[in-house]
């Protein structure tokens, strides 16, 4: 079955075809760790999860990597202001390793929480230091790298094709269109090493070449995808954000050192929007998972949000869609309960829904056809096995889910069963009256299709 993905480097859905034999490497930017992630970032990991679980579906190895960034993240893409990192460490009262580590367990302990596969390999800016500045000197060799009084940068206009990936109209750029120039040759220019200001000592700096200092942003990823899926892999992964300055400076160093664009297939998740704001730290606006599960939430309520919208569609969170959400999940798993032991896949369904995963991870459709299946007149055998293979790619724990223990009264579970037979004799005031009885006990019935739930009052 044919696999296709959007790649935002050619702008097109195009096949996809990995580089190895049945083995797909795939790198994916992770976050910088000075805070919590908010549900937008998370939103990214959670299409890189359908991504990695489609594509175990269709038989490939996935070697996964994501890197930590702990150090050199600038509050400005002019590469001024300060570091993230320490920045966080006067705000917390923690030293910047210490911050780093904190942050670091709780994103992690949020993407287990959303049931986000681990990946194969988590690999720290501050681990790699050698390979960054190893990676600078190959670029200086090279001629396209230049010293400014802050830092070692590199001189975008001597690349052909700088800034493909986001279609930026270099001719057309005006200084301070994206960010102030500064000191640099061009504004796109941007830093590969910066240097530790005089008569200050950071808590994150090394020895180079060129002076006491810390990597640029950009080069982490470029030197350790390289390190762990070599010059030329797969796929790489990422917010929208990251498409006009992070990504395409990536792209720029590996074009220049090692003659490729890092990547075969770029691809993006857009953003999650707060009302009519992007979701971000720096505005102040964004809910962590913690806020959600404050709200009695589960954590995989909002992943069963997120997979309603195609990852290349912007959508607005709201605590309405959430509710909404939980309610149409609460019904799957209820169903899939009553449902008792898996029998045989139903084919039709499955390949219907691989197909739409396969046509560019269109989990909106593929939940439509899983939908249209369990409310259909299929064995609830067949309907069972056939979500349980489905949820290997939703992740939403649906074989181990087991309802609330509830105590019923034998008296109340009598009248629920002498209500159901009224029901289906068509003996609608009998049930009526039953109704009635069953709520001056102190519960209430609610019909959902054709399961029926006992709540206490």
């Amino acid at each position: 079955m044919e696999l296709k993905f959007f790649d935002t480097y050619d702008r097109r859905v195009r096949e996809f075809l990995p580089l190895e034999q049945n083995k797909v490497k795939m790198y994916a930017c992770g976050p910088t760790v000075y805070d919590y992630a908010h549900i937008g970032n998370l939103r990214t990991y959670l299409f890189e999860d359908i991504l990695k679980r489609t594509l175990l579906l269709n038989g490939y190895d996935v070697e996964h990597v994501i890197n930590i960034t702990d150090v050199g993240h600038l509050v400005s893409d002019g590469d001024d202001g300060e570091d993230k990192m320490e920045l966080g460490s006067k705000r917390s009262g923690m030293d910047a390793w210490e911050l780093a580590q904190f942050f670091t367990d709780a994103f992690q302990a949020d993407l287990r929480k959303l049931n986000i596969l681990p990946p194969d390999i988590w690999c720290k800016a501050t681990d790699h230091i050698s390979e960054q500045i190893d990676f600078v000197k190959e670029l200086e060799a090279k001629g396209f790298t230049y010293r400014l009084t802050d830092g070692i940068y590199f001189d975008s206009q001597k690349l052909k094709n700088y800034g493909h990936l986001a279609r930026l109209d270099i001719d057309g750029l005006q200084e301070g269109a994206r960010v102030e120039k500064g000191e640099r040759r061009f504004l796109t220019d941007f830093a590969l090493w910066k240097f530790s200001p005089e008569g200050e000592t950071r808590q994150m700096e090394w020895e180079s070449p060129w002076g006491k200092g810390f990597p640029g942003w950009h080069i982490e990823c470029s030197a350790m995808s390289a390190k762990f899926l070599g010059d030329y892999f797969d796929i790489h992964c990422g917010g929208e954000d990251h498409i006009p300055v992070h990504h395409t400076n990536e792209i720029a160093q590996t074009e220049a050192a090692r003659g490729t664009r890092l990547a075969n297939f770029w691809m993006h998740g857009y953003f999650l929007r707060l009302k009519d704001d992007k979701m971000s730290k720096s505005s102040g606006s964004f809910i962590t998972l913690q806020t959600i599960l404050d709200y009695g939430f589960d954590p995989l309520v909002y992943r069963y949000f997120l997979l309603g919208s195609h990852y290349r569609t912007q959508i607005s969170f709201s605590w309405e869609g959430l509710e909404a959400a939980q309610t149409s999940l609460s019904r799957l798993y209820e169903l899939a309960f009553e449902w008792g032991a898996p029998g045989e896949i139903h084919r039709p369904t499955l390949e219907a829904i691989h197909r739409d995963l396969n046509d560019d991870l269109a989990m909106p459709k593929a939940l439509a056809s899983l939908w249209q299946m369990v409310k259909s007149d299929l064995d609830p055998s067949q309907k069972k096995a056939t979500l349980l293979e489905f949820d290997k790619v939703l992740g939403l724990g649906i074989e181990h889910w087991t309802p609330q223990t509830v105590n019923i009264p034998a008296e109340v579970e009598k009248l629920v069963k002498d209500r159901s037979r009224a029901r289906k004799g068509k003996q609608w005031q009998k049930a009526d009256e039953i109704r009635d009885k069953i709520s001056s006990l102190g519960y209430n019935i609610k019909d959902e299709g054709d399961l029926t739930k006992i709540v206490p009052k």
